[in-house]
Order: structure tokens, then C-alpha cells, then sequence
């Protein structure tokens, strides 16, 4: 009986010292992301401009944002560039990865020039690098110039601004190739030469093995690409300088949030603006887990 009793007093005392080394962790939980969430519901709820003390006001910034023409501008454009900077980042990083994999040599300086612009992709400094290559005196109309193409303002006309940023977008692949790369070293050789032996080419194995089996791989980086892209924010307010550009044409979710929170300090505006980003966030990653069981395979056959 006295043994269980010291048994009993040694496993709590090791759980206090695994809840002490937790303890960083639940502080920054509840104190940095639970903390400021509830907050931010209640105040999404409310009309509150950092100044006086919040007034509960329901359901109207809800309805505000239905009424708001800016706001159906902003989804529209963040839409826009969802729907298409994520499926050319993911090809784009398929098509190098698939090359890379080819056994190059000085495979790891190659790996890391490529993965550079991912980690850099999020900076001011290659925002503002991105505005002067596409301004009416960058790079890209000294270019054109030598073809007797007429160059132009490309981040400052509205049929275009967006598309400078797609294209930034789809230039910072690297995390993605990364991830397809370590993808493809999984997949069996002997799969490849089996297949070769029996006279499928090179198309009609990546048709048949390596796409199918990199289809975990491929659902992994589409559910991660469009959260980070839903999010975007610095290219768009450095290269529209937080205007949003031409007729709005480059005014993205977040920054327009950005804008009724902190530069008209409508705090209960941009909280209602940020849970409808969580919620839409939410929906198009359950459409995802949902649709996944018709087109992700797995070596033992099984389903997601």
C-alpha cells in the first residue's frame, strides 16, 4: 500500500514538471492566440475605435460589409489571385522539383537557389524590388524596349497590377518544390523500371506513378499555399503604397482590414472582416479534406 502511495506521489510529481516545461507554451497559447481571439469575436460585435470603450452593436458590421462595394472589390481580387498564383506556384515548383530530380549535380545549390526567394518572398525589400522591375522605368520595359515594345506602368494600371503580383507569387515556390522533391526521392526506382520495361515513357510515368503517388504531397502544399495566399499582405499594400491600387484592382482582403482597422480605427469593422476570413478560410479547407478522398492516394490504398 505504501508503495502505491509513493508511486502515485512520484508520477504526479513528474506531471507538474511536464506541465512546467508546458507552461511557455500555454501562457503564449492563451494569452497570444485564445486571449486575443475571444477578444477580437466579442469586438467584431461591437463599435469600438481604440479610444472610447467598445459599444455592442450586434449584428451591424456584418451587415455593413454585405453593403460595402470595397469590400466585394477586396474578395474579388484575393479570390482572383488565389485561384490562380496557387495552381501556377504548384506547378511551377512540380515542373523543378520533377527536373531536380533528375540526379543533377550540385543538386543542393541548385535546391537552395530556388528555395532563396521563398524565404525573402514576404519581405518590403523584394516588394519594393518587385514595384521598381515593373515600373515605367524597370527592367521589364528595358526588356521590351529591345522588341519595339511599348512599355507601361504595370503595377499602376489596373489591367495589370494584379497580375505582377501573381506572377511574385508564383516565383516564391520554393517551399513547395522542397516538399515535392522529398516526395519524389520516396517514390520506388523500382516502380519507375518496372514501367520502363514494360515500354511506358517518360510522360506516361509521370502520368501513371509519380503523379498518383505525390498526391498526399500535392493536397499537403494546396491546403498550405492557399492559407499562406488568402493571408498575403505586404505586396500588395508596398506596391499600391496601402491605396490598393488602381480602381482597386490590387486591393487585397487583408489590406483592406488593414485600412478599417488602423487607418480609420474601425477596430469592430475589422474584427467582423477578420472572422469571415477565418470562416472562409475554414469552409475552403473542409471542401478540400472533403473532395480529397476522390483524388489522394496513399501507398496502402487507404483514404484520408
Amino acid at each position: 500500500m505504501q508503495m502505491a502511495k509513493r508511486r502515485n506521489r512520484a508520477a504526479g510529481n513528474h506531471a507538474w514538471i511536464a506541465y512546467l516545461f508546458l507552461l511557455p507554451w500555454l501562457i503564449g497559447f492563451f494569452g497570444l492566440v485564445l486571449g486575443p481571439m475571444i477578444s477580437s469575436l466579442y469586438l467584431s460585435f461591437t463599435q469600438y475605435n481604440l479610444l472610447q470603450p467598445p459599444q455592442w452593436t450586434g449584428w451591424s458590421n456584418y451587415e455593413g460589409l454585405l453593403q460595402d462595394s470595397n469590400f466585394r472589390d477586396a474578395v474579388q481580387v484575393t479570390l482572383t489571385y488565389v485561384f490562380i498564383s496557387v495552381p501556377t506556384q504548384l506547378i511551377a515548383a512540380l515542373l523543378v522539383a520533377l527536373l531536380l530530380n533528375r540526379g543533377l549535380r550540385g543538386l543542393g545549390i541548385y535546391r537552395t537557389v530556388y528555395y532563396i526567394p521563398s524565404l525573402l518572398g514576404g519581405s518590403v525589400a523584394i516588394a519594393l524590388l518587385w514595384k521598381n522591375l515593373f515600373g515605367m522605368n524597370g527592367i521589364v520595359n528595358d526588356f521590351l524596349s529591345f522588341f519595339g515594345v511599348e512599355g507601361r506602368g504595370w503595377v499602376t494600371h489596373p489591367d495589370y497590377a494584379l497580375y505582377t503580383l501573381i506572377i511574385l507569387a508564383t516565383w516564391q515556390f520554393g517551399a513547395s518544390m522542397v516538399i515535392f522533391l522529398a516526395g519524389l526521392k520516396q517514390i520506388p526506382q523500382e516502380l519507375y523500371e518496372a514501367a520502363a520495361v514494360d515500354g511506358a515513357g517518360k510522360f506516361r510515368q509521370l502520368r501513371m506513378i509519380s503523379l498518383p503517388l505525390l498526391t498526399p504531397v500535392i493536397f499537403f502544399n494546396l491546403v498550405i499555399e492557399l492559407i499562406k495566399t488568402m493571408q498575403s499582405f505586404t505586396s500588395s499594400y508596398i506596391v499600391s503604397e496601402g491605396t490598393g491600387g488602381p480602381i482597386n484592382s490590387t486591393l487585397f482582403y487583408t489590406l483592406y482590414l488593414y485600412q478599417r482597422g488602423f487607418s480609420y480605427f474601425e477596430m469592430g469593422y475589422a474584427s467582423a472582416m477578420a472572422w469571415l476570413l477565418v470562416l472562409g478560410l475554414g469552409a475552403m479547407t473542409a471542401v478540400l479534406f472533403l473532395t480529397s478522398r476522390y483524388w489522394v492516394h496513399y501507398e496502402d490504398g487507404g483514404k484520408l
